[in-house]
Order: C-alpha cells, then structure tokens, then sequence
C-alpha cells in the first residue's frame, strides 16, 4: 500500500471511529457523555462569556438585599433559567425585611456571577400572580433603587446574568414605616 493509500485510510477511518466511540460512551437518553464530548474553537474574533466555577452549579447564585449599607437578607429564588435547566415559580411573597421610607436599598449575587441587566418591581403583599406590579427601576450593575412607599410589598428583581449564563428572579418582602 502506498503512503497516500494510508494516509486515505486513516483518515476514512476516523471519522467512523469517533462515531463508535461516541455512542460506546453515551448515556441512557442517547446523549454524548461528558468524557466524548468534542470541544471545538470559538470563531475567529468571538468574545466568548466569562464563567466562573459557579456556572457549573444547578442553581443560580444566592441573591440579598441590604438597606443602606446593613444587614443582607437572602431573596427568595423564584423563576429562573441556568445552565441546562430552570424552574418556573409563580410570584413568590418574599423574604422579609423592613426599611425606612426612601431608604436605598441594594442587592448583591454570591459566587462572584456578574449581573448584565436587572429590573425590579413591587405588587401589593399578597398578591400571587404579579399582576399591577409598578417599576421600581432598571438599569445595569449595580442593583440598587428607592423602596417603595410606606406599607408592605412583595418586590421582585430580576436578574439577567453576564455572559448569558441565564437569568432569575428573587423576592423580598418590603415593609416599609
């Protein structure tokens, strides 16, 4: 055989046996396992997302509201989508905390996940479909806006992450005196 006949050879027979060794490693649903997973480049000039150890977690990252500065106050976790899954929630009551009217307050991501965009908005405590909620403002990092006005809320703030990890929604809720 010759050195080109050889190398035609080879070259024929891989393609068929990465096939084989694919399906030799895939999982019960049909689907590639990890260990024959092919990683193939970015694209010539792609900006690829930076993620961190975090994005390999099945959730997204803990959210907390603080006031002014004080104590932190987990949010409830309510609709999200991450990684290769998400949960789907109605609008949640929140956790609660109460703050001083036209107190500032701040929401903060654990495990370093960077925010692209976020919007918050308030409904009436109670409420369970989110429906009259009111702005409460939007923008990029930081996370921060006014409370509401005096009584108690349920507030949502929804978060889209960078580097299109997904996005999520935490609840509190907001007594405000």
């Amino acid at each position: 055989m010759t050195r080109w006949c050889a190398r035609r050879s080879v070259l024929m027979i891989l393609p068929v046996a990465l096939l084989v060794n694919a399906c030799a490693t895939s999982g019960p649903s049909g689907s590639l396992a990890p260990s024959a997973a092919i990683a193939t480049p970015p694209p010539t000039g792609a900006v690829m997302p930076s993620v961190t150890a975090s994005a390999a977690a099945t959730e997204p990252p803990a959210a907390t509201l603080a006031v002014e500065g004080g104590d932190t106050v987990a949010g409830q976790l309510g609709t999200f989508i991450w990684g290769d899954g998400g949960s789907d929630s109605p609008w949640l009551p929140g956790s609660p905390v109460s703050v001083g009217t036209g107190e500032r307050l701040t929401v903060a991501l654990s495990d370093g996940v960077g925010v692209a965009t976020w919007s918050a908005k308030r409904v009436p405590a109670g409420s369970t479909d989110g429906s009259g909620a009111v702005g409460l403002g939007t923008g990029g990092p930081p996370i921060a806006f006014g409370a509401p006005g005096t009584g108690s809320w349920s507030v949502q703030v929804t978060v889209d992450f960078d580097g299109g990890l997904g996005s999520a929604s935490y609840y509190w809720l907001v007594t405000v005196r």
